[in-house]
């Protein structure tokens, strides 16, 4: 086995490891949306393609104070 074989299989195995950790961690992102306090954060998202002064806000806030 000479040199040119062994960096062949290192560069394939190191690929599908790459590839593997990558839709690993893509799985990760999309299946943890929310984090601890529930806040799903992938809502916020639109807030840069809806951004007109008459588009409806992400989340509404009112003004009177919960106690």
């Amino acid at each position: 086995m000479d040199i040119d074989t062994l960096q062949g299989y290192a560069y394939f195995f190191l690929t599908v490891f790459l590839t593997v950790g990558l839709y690993a961690y893509i799985y990760h992102l999309y299946k943890n949306k929310k984090d601890e306090s529930g806040v799903d954060y992938e809502e916020y998202g639109n807030m840069a393609l809806n951004d007109d002064i008459d588009d409806t806000p992400v989340k509404s806030v009112s003004d009177k104070k919960d106690k």
